[in-house]
């Protein structure tokens, strides 16, 4: 793996799922950075220097050495390409990207508007929908069902596909999703959990 010349700064936020797999991937691949927390509750994410960095005004955000970089999924991809040199996290290979690049859509669409919305309303007060749940619930069987003859989600070993599904995932239940009739998914989840660098993201208190 390459390495970088100066720590990268994260713009994070410790509950959120999307800043948590760019802290993950980083600690995985043994990347130095240094964390920046950004003041949610008190809007910090809406101020001009932070929209400066994200028009968008959501974490995460990384500046490595001057490229500053918005979207969870993007950092991903962009870490991968730039520091892996062995691609194993991004495969090469076209029908493999194209695979993990599934994945990565399944994580920016049924994951962010099934666990982590309900996970959302929960933990932060957001308007309830009852479709989170049906979301949440029709994804988690079609995981369980694509798990069953594999340990991972795009490859025969981890990707940056695993680390987009695995937060929001892993953290279901704190928006009141059971994981208990997923057995499948729950094993994946220990593996992800197992491999070398892990650090967990944050609990929310209940």
């Amino acid at each position: 793996m390459s390495e970088s010349k100066t720590p990268v700064r994260l713009y994070g936020f410790p509950l959120s799922g999307h800043a948590h797999r760019v802290r993950l991937m980083l600690s995985l691949m043994k990347i130095p950075f240094d964390e920046v927390t950004v003041d949610l509750a008190n809007k910090a994410h809406k101020r001009p220097d932070f929209l400066a960095l994200n028009v968008f005004g959501q974490v995460p955000v990384i500046d490595d050495g001057g490229t500053v970089l918005a979207d969870s999924n993007a950092i991903l991809v962009y870490l991968a390409t730039r520091y892996d040199r062995e691609r194993r996290w991004l495969p090469t290979d076209p029908t493999a990207q194209a695979h993990v690049q599934r994945w990565l859509s399944v994580a920016a669409g049924p994951l962010a508007f099934g666990p982590a919305a309900a996970r959302l309303t929960k933990v932060f007060g957001a308007p309830h929908d009852d479709a989170h749940r049906a979301r949440a619930e029709g994804l988690f069987r079609t995981m369980e069902q694509h798990l069953a003859s594999r340990d991972w989600l795009a490859s025969d070993h981890e990707t940056i596909a695993d680390l987009a599904m695995y937060t929001y995932t892993a953290h279901a239940p704190e928006g009141g999703i059971s994981l208990d009739e997923y057995p499948r998914t729950r094993a994946w989840i220990a593996r992800v959990e197992a491999l070398p660098g892990f650090v967990a993201m944050k609990r929310a208190s209940s």
